[in-house]
């Protein structure tokens, strides 16, 4: 006979979305059963490993920057970026002002002051003292003004900070927390959703979760590549080979189950915020894990041939869903970096809290240092670790290097010679007359003082003393679900007829961080934390309220 567990919520998956709700309901008299896949070291699900930068609107930040913002601002830039405007076919019909999306994006830049900044700083947490600008657009339909934020300590210290929270709220002895943990489908009776079955996936036991209301906060769908390729929209060039920058436990199974048997509604699943430039991890936590770095700007990106990718170059920080577009659509399913150990040490940077120890440690003397002097032992740490983080004396010699990484013939030395050349042609009759477009992305960068600290003046690949040369063979590297189970503003999954499934709320990834996919095609990018936290907070509201 099964096990039987019984409270008043349910919360599946431990990620921060899970968190956050199991700390509202806990703080609101709650008891709580919150049940996830993973261990308990790994509790906090992506938001562990993530670098914790958030986008968020009209902030004290922002003001003391002297940065202009108004939610109405924001959210035209966040309509026109991610194509997600009133009058878009919606599942066969015409979507409206009402469509779930609309009404989160509109709810996103009208609250994350309040929901999310305010929010964390009264849980003890702090920002670094300047705002950066990310996603801008190569037209300017992007973020027209830095809201980038970015918490000091990583989003580790962010999941930290809130699981004490949990604990602290956890006096009355209200909250049961139970890991590895797998829910196989939910139960019903008289047509209201009343708790899950689970299996203990060290045990093998059975357990029956009762509740009176179940929220799904699980992420996304696109952790499973086999899922993540069934849903690739059939008109953008898929590669043949990606690495995994989610998790496997991310499969959308339960996802489906809830459509199929309950007739939720899974929305615009093929919506992914993946990343163009990621490296084998040299010490993967699961069968194809990824890294994925911040592409340095100044680095030449080039294809499979040592070929600049043009006539438009790729460059990072204006758009990431573009970037992927062009690197999925090439002859082979990896790109190259091409840089020296100047532009390396100040502008290479790897996404998210392992690869970012002064930020994470808090060691902010040592951070500015970095910033200023260059991150030396990054650069060291990849060249010894990554075989995809290529050293070279010689433009000749890394030719050779970058030919072996791939086991192929594909990089002629004097190809990979004369790209280098082109490139330093520009700047033969002085830094004035250089007509290269990717030079005119990186000035425009850094007039945006916090962009100039990290971005290299523009210069000669092959300037003297700027060696050795640097190779980073990149593959693109699947991350977020920007679609899923369709909600309305109180988290309530929703039908296919627009009703609330009864007892059933969904939060975070795992419903496309609001209403199945708010953010539409594109992310103003650091949407996704935020995200997960005022859908988190909006379910507990909606349960405390009785909705």
């Amino acid at each position: 006979m099964a096990k039987v567990m019984t409270s008043d919520i349910l919360v599946i998956g431990g990620g921060l979305a899970g968190i956050v709700t199991a700390l509202e309901a806990l703080r609101a008299g709650k008891r709580v059963t919150l049940a996830d896949r993973d261990t308990a070291e790994r509790m906090g699900g992506l938001a562990l490993w993530a670098f914790g930068g958030m986008m968020l609107v009209n902030t004290p930040l922002q003001q003391r920057m002297k940065i202009q913002d108004s939610p109405e601002i924001a959210l035209g830039d966040w309509l026109s970026f991610g194509e997600l405007e009133a009058g878009e076919r919606f599942s066969g019909e015409t979507a409206s002002q009402d469509d779930p999306r609309l009404q989160w994006a509109r709810y996103y830049v009208e609250h994350s002051r309040a929901e999310v900044y305010d929010w964390l700083s009264n849980e003890g947490l702090k920002f670094l003292p300047a705002v950066n600008w990310v996603e801008r657009g190569r037209f300017g339909d992007g973020n027209r003004l830095p809201r980038y934020h970015v918490i000091w300590g990583t989003a580790r210290e962010l999941v930290r900070c809130l699981l004490a929270a949990l604990h602290r709220a956890n006096g009355g002895g209200k909250l049961t927390l139970l890991h590895q943990h797998r829910v196989t489908g939910l139960e019903q009776q008289g047509g209201k959703v009343c708790g899950a079955w689970a299996v203990d996936e060290v045990t093998q036991e059975e357990v029956r979760l009762q509740a009176d209301v179940v929220v799904m906060a699980t992420g996304g769908i696109n952790g499973e590549h086999g899922e993540c390729r069934a849903n690739w929209p059939t008109d953008r060039p898929q590669p043949a080979t990606m690495l995994n920058g989610a998790h496997p436990h991310a499969d959308g199974r339960l996802h489906h189950w809830i459509a199929d048997s309950l007739g939720g509604q899974i929305t615009h699943a093929g919506e992914m915020w993946n990343y163009a430039a990621g490296i084998e991890h040299p010490y993967p936590h699961f069968a194809g894990h990824g890294l994925s770095i911040i592409p340095c700007k100044s680095a030449l990106w080039l294809n499979h041939r040592g070929e600049r990718i043009g006539p438009e170059p790729l460059v990072t920080g204006f758009d990431t869903h573009w970037l992927c577009q062009r690197v999925a659509e090439q002859e082979q399913p990896w790109t190259w970096h091409l840089l020296n150990w100047r532009i390396a040490a100040r502008e290479f940077a790897i996404s998210g809290a392992e690869h970012n120890a002064r930020i994470r440690a808090k060691q902010f003397p040592l951070f500015v240092k970095e910033l200023l002097l260059g991150n030396h032992n990054l650069v060291r740490q990849m060249q010894r670790e990554s075989r995809d983080f290529l050293v070279a004396d010689t433009l000749g010699e890394l030719a050779g290097k970058m030919n072996a990484r791939t086991a192929t013939h594909h990089i002629d030395p004097a190809v990979l010679q004369a790209t280098a050349d082109a490139f330093d042609a520009n700047f033969t009759s002085g830094v004035h007359l250089h007509n290269d477009p990717q030079i005119r992305l990186i000035q425009h960068a850094r007039e945006w003082k916090p962009d100039r600290l990290r971005t290299c003046k523009p210069a000669p690949l092959q300037k003297p003393g700027a060696g050795p040369y640097i190779a980073i063979r990149m593959q693109l590297i699947t991350r977020k679900s920007l679609g899923g189970l369709r909600t309305d503003l109180q988290s309530r999954v929703l039908d296919v007829q627009g009703a609330p499934v009864p007892g059933l709320y969904c939060v975070g990834e795992a419903a496309g961080f609001g209403g199945g996919g708010a953010n539409g095609k594109r992310s103003l990018e650091g949407t996704f934390l935020p995200g997960c936290i005022m859908t988190a907070r909006a379910a507990v509201r909606s349960i405390i309220a009785g909705g």
